[in-house]
Parts: structure tokens; sequence; C-alpha cells
């Protein structure tokens, strides 16, 4: 039973019936509290549900709808329209969902396909994973869902985050935000319940002017985690990705591709803070076989040599890769002209880590974005005086910016990479953008000062910046360049799919559009995992079929995908994965039932585009890679349309 409060004015006393049984509501606006507050409540057991400064505190004496006491059993839905929130139990058939998979399937079943996604019949999920919140290593992982204002499909970012555990640990399996608001807003979810503030004057700002202030505002850094979007996503850029702060308060750590900070921007919610307190964590069903599935897990990941302490990306970061797929050949440069970048040395993991023992005097180790994570991969750059100047400089990144733009200055790629951050975007997509500008006259290769410039440009939301703000494809068509390196709309990641062949399936095919993280088949064809390939060998169907399955379960887990280096060369570790969901769910899957659930969540995702409109024809890498053959290799993509089509039949 659900009952409805209006707040309109301070000292209200309202008496309400539910099930025969009464529960008293003692209404008080606080001061700073907004003038109307309206909060949807359950209260199926007998209980007491206040608001005080526009608070919903239900102090059920049982479990019921507060959060106190959480197995991951319901939904948090907040209407934007209203500023409303309800609780809901999870329905029988999402009974074991989580993640990607969940937030792929209320996308599926709940958002009209062919609405717009910056529209009101749009709705934005988080969902953390099945074993987020537990003592399983590397977990912390949030999924977030929408229809993609860049693609026009169905989309999934994550993000490595503290968030996403205190979300677990208060039982919150699902947050489903739908509706608009007027103005923009934050809403804060502890375990008493949720309550909404005006965020208008957090509005306009650098995210690292405002999350002090947050931290501050909302207790400390120690009690919450902070969700919000940046300018980018203010102005429904379709480049804003969604920010989370890292273990330090930096707010660095982003779901970034696909546009869904625009979407963010477009229900009017600036924040989410959440505050676990009180909370008590995460419902194991077979403590036991959790158990053995998490140390299964952690000793793979502190083995195998890409993931264990000082191993390569502890050591040096996502970016250890720049050297890596240069030496391939596959490093797109200058927008896709050749794939090696003579500058590459110096933007690599390498020279971060130099650099950092040159300016601050101590060999520095990387740190982990989030609680739990033993790969502790994410690396911090440092200023020539020794103070810190931007966290983190992933691979992605350090190409995007630098690479692909032609910079080989590694203080102004971190200075991009710095902006970006502040201003809500997807480093991704804002250095292919401005690669193809560049392509466009609007600035050289290698002006990083003008880049830098540019992005101020999306900062201050000019008609510039907007144009660079709606990502490459826009751009593309707005400076007049058919060289635009896209799939779905959304730019190619740092790989060159003619050069590397079974990463460009994955392009060509991804429900999300280009993207790398949804079947990194980089793995076998560079690094040797599970496994040699040949990157220039085109027979690579199968090889893009599994790998999209297996990650498509591994976003479900919670996990980090870069798990998958150690899980597909270790079994144990692999058996450790499926082990650690079978512990909290009392399921018995096996490894069989990772492939089942990976392709059932790619077949609702691949189901909603079909009714978006989407049809084979968008699932095509850009024509100029067809006849413009990449130095050194001098291929072309040479896969054909009909063993494309075959992956998903």
């Amino acid at each position: 039973m659900r009952g409805r409060l209006i707040v309109a004015n301070p000292g209200i006393v309202v008496r309400q019936q539910h099930a025969g049984k009464d529960a008293t509501e003692d209404v008080r606006r606080g001061i700073g509290a907004p003038p109307s507050i309206q909060v949807r409540f359950s209260c199926p057991t007998p209980g007491i549900a206040t608001i005080v400064g526009g608070q919903l505190n239900n102090q059920s004496t049982r479990n019921g709808y507060g959060l106190k006491g959480a197995p991951m059993d319901r939904f948090l839905r907040v209407d934007m329209s209203a500023r409303t929130v309800s609780f809901e139990d999870i329905p029988s058939k999402y009974k074991n969902r989580a993640g990607r998979w969940l937030t792929s399937s209320i996308i599926h079943d709940e958002v009209p396909a062919t609405c717009h996604p910056l529209g009101p019949n749009n709705k934005l999920v988080f969902s953390p994973g099945i074993v987020t919140g537990t003592a399983s290593p590397t977990s912390s992982r949030i999924s977030v869902g929408g229809k993609s204002p860049l693609t026009g499909g169905i989309k999934e970012a994550n993000a490595g985050t503290g968030w996403a555990r205190r979300l677990a640990k208060l039982g919150i399996r699902a947050l489903i935000v739908e509706g608009q608001a007027d103005g923009f807003w934050t809403l804060k979810i502890d375990c008493h319940g949720a309550s909404f503030e005006p965020a208008e004057s957090w509005t306009g700002e650098r995210l690292s002017d405002v999350y002090p202030t947050m931290f501050d505002r909302f207790d400390s850094l120690e009690s919450v985690d902070i969700c919000s979007i940046g300018i980018a996503g203010e102005h429904r850029m379709p480049a804003a990705g969604i920010c989370f702060n890292d273990q330090n308060g930096r707010p660095s750590r982003y779901a970034g591709r696909g546009g869904l900070g625009a979407v963010m921007g477009s229900k009017g919610l600036k924040f989410i803070v959440i505050n676990d307190a009180g909370a008590e964590g995460i419902s194991i069903a077979d403590q036991e076989t959790f158990d053995g599935g998490r140390k299964k897990m952690a000793a793979a990941l502190t083995d195998h040599a890409i993931t264990k302490p000082q191993g390569a990306l502890n050591s040096y970061g996502t970016a250890v890769l720049v050297n890596i797929i240069n030496e391939a050949g596959a490093l797109p440069t200058n927008n896709f002209r050749t794939g090696r970048f003579d500058g590459a040395a110096k933007i690599a993991g390498e020279a971060i880590f130099e650099g950092n023992k040159a300016r601050t005097g101590a060999e520095l180790y990387n740190h982990a974005c989030s609680p739990g994570c033993i790969i502790r991969c994410s690396n911090t750059w440092h200023r020539e005086d020794g103070t810190e100047h931007t966290s983190c400089i992933e691979y992605e990144s350090a190409w995007a910016l630098g690479a692909n733009c032609g910079v080989d200055n590694l203080d102004q790629v971190a200075e991009m990479n710095l902006l970006c951050n502040e201003y809500g975007l997807d480093t991704i997509e804002i250095g292919g953008t401005l690669a193809v500008a560049m392509e466009g006259g609007v600035a050289d290769f290698g002006d990083g000062a003008k880049a830098i410039e540019l992005i101020h440009e999306i900062g201050k939301a000019t008609p510039l910046g907007k144009i660079l703000g709606a990502g490459a494809k826009v751009a593309g068509k707005t400076f007049g360049v058919a060289r635009v390196p896209h799939v779905k709309g959304q730019n190619m990641p740092a790989y060159e799919p003619r050069a590397i062949k079974g990463i460009g399936m994955t392009y060509a095919i991804s429900t999300m559009g280009a993207d790398h993280t949804a079947g990194y088949t980089i793995a076998p064809e560079i690094l040797g995992v599970s496994g040699k390939l040949d990157p220039l060998n085109p027979d690579k169907v199968e090889l893009a079929r599994n790998f999209q399955y297996a990650t498509a379960f591994i976003d479900t887990t919670g996990h980090c995908l870069f798990i998958a280096f150690a899980i597909l060369d270790i079994a144990s570790g692999f058996e450790g994965m499926v082990e650690e969901c079978n512990g909290v769910l009392g399921t018995a899957w096996t490894a069989d039932d990772v492939g089942r659930i990976g392709k059932e969540i790619l077949d609702l995702e691949l189901d909603f585009n079909r009714r978006a409109g989407f049809t084979p024809a968008d699932d095509r890498l850009p024509e100029f890679m067809t006849y413009e053959p990449l130095p050194p290799h001098d291929v072309v993509w040479d896969i054909s349309e009909s063993d494309i089509d075959s992956v998903f039949g």
C-alpha cells in the first residue's frame, strides 16, 4: 500500500490509514527546503514516516521498505516531474538480475524505443552488480542504462565507484529515474529514505569546485559518495557523461559513453548523494560457496602478470597499452590516418611513471578507483612543481586527447583530461570530436594549446562548444568532414579496426555503437590472453560473439572488465566468478550459464534497437575504412557484410 504526502507548509501533521493500521506523518519544512516537496512512500508494516526539511524517514519496526538490513530486494523509483519516490518489490522475472542485465531489461521493458532520448519518456536506471557491496575483489561497479542521445539506441555505461557499494548495501537493486523536473535538484538517499533539495546554486561550476562543498554539506567523504553531471550534462550535450567521485573525493570516475549525462540533465537531476550509514549490507544466500569463489577470484587476480600487484596495470595503468598498440601498428593517429604515432612513448604509461618519479622524487604505483579493487590501475599525473595535475589518465584518454589529435605533450594531455572531468565529458568522444574538428580546419593536428581552448568552449557552452559537445558525428557534419570514425553515432575508441579485425567486428555489431568494452578482443588479438590470435586475420565471427556474451555477464556481476585478463587464463578464476554469484543469489549456475545470460542480455538490447529503427545497415564501419589503406600495414576494412550479419544471426 502506498501513501502520498504533499508538503506545502511547515508544521502540518497528517494521519493516514495503511492496511487498517495508523501511521502518523509529522511534517515540518526545514530551513532551505524547497517550498513544496512531494514524497510517495510505502508502509507495508506499522511504522512512522516523517519528512523533516523535505526528507522522508521510513522508520519501520521491521525491515519492510526501510533501508536498514538490506538484501538487494527492492527498486527505488524516482519521479522527477512530481519529485516523488517510491519503493517497489522486484518483479519475479527480474529476481536474479543486476548490473547491465537489469538496466537493459528495464529500459527494454519500460522505455518506448522510439522516444526522444532527452524527452520525458526516457528513463535513467542505476544498478549495482550481483556481487557489488560484498567482500568480492574488484567488484564496485555501477551500471547506468538509458536510451542514448548519441546513438539513439540502448546504452549501458559503467564505472568503478564507492557509490555503487553504498547503493547495494542500502538494498537497492535498481534506482529508476523518470519524468522531468523544472530546474536542477539533488537527491539524497540514506537508510531512512530519500529527500530532494534544490541544486540550482551548484550549476555552471567546475566539479572540483563543487564536490568538496557537497561533501561538507552532506557530512563527509567518509560517509557519502556523490554521483553528478557537469556543465555538459546541464546543457544536455550528447558527449556528457555521469561522474562519480573516487576514494579521495576527486570527481574523476565516469560512466562516460553514450551521453547518459545529458539524459540525467534532461531529468533535472544534478546530484545523487548516498549515505549508507546504518545499512547492514548484502544478504548472501550461501556464504561457503561465496567465500570459495571470492578466494579463487582474488588468487587469479593477484597471480596474473597484468593484474597482480606491481604488474602491468598497477605500475603503468591502462596507459601501458600506448606503446603496445603503437608497436602493433594499431594506434589511431591524426583522426585514424595511420596506426603509428611518433610521439607515443611521450604519452604512454611508462612516461607517466617516470615523469612522476622525476617530479615527485618517488616511485608512484597506482591506486584503486573504488573500494575493494586489488588491481589498482588508476594513475595520477603531477605538475613540474610536484603538485597533482589530474587523475586518472586512462589509455583511451591518453590516446584520444593525445595521439588521435597529434599531441605528444603529456602536460597538455593531462590538462585536457582534467577539463573533461571538470565539465562532465567523455574523453573518448571529445578526443574524437577534436580530431574531426582538426581535420575540418578548426585547429591543426598537434596543437594542444588550441585543443585546450576548444574544450573550454564546451565548458562555456558557447555555440561552438555545443557543436563540439554534441560529438564527432555532429562535428563532422558541421565542418564538412567525411572521415568520421564512428559507428551508430559513437566515436571509435583507441584501437584501429583495420589493423585489429576482431575489435572492428565488436565496433560494428555492438548494441552501443563503437565500444571496445562491449567485447574486448584485444585480450587475445594483441595481449595473447587465452591464446594469441593474429589481429589481421578476418575470421573473427565466433570470437566477436563469444566475447560480447561473456562481457555482458561480467557487466552483470559488478566486477571490473579487467578481471577478464585473469579469468580467461586461469580457469579457477572463471569458476570463482560464477561461484560468487551463486553464493549471493543461491543459484546453481555453471560456466554454460555465462553464455546463456550474456546472450539473453544482447537479445534484449538488439530487440530494443530494432524497435528504435536500427537495421543491419547500422552495423557497418565508416566507408573510408573500406578504401583507405592504413599505414603501416596498408590494409583496409575487408570483413564481409555477411560475416558481420552472421554474428548475432
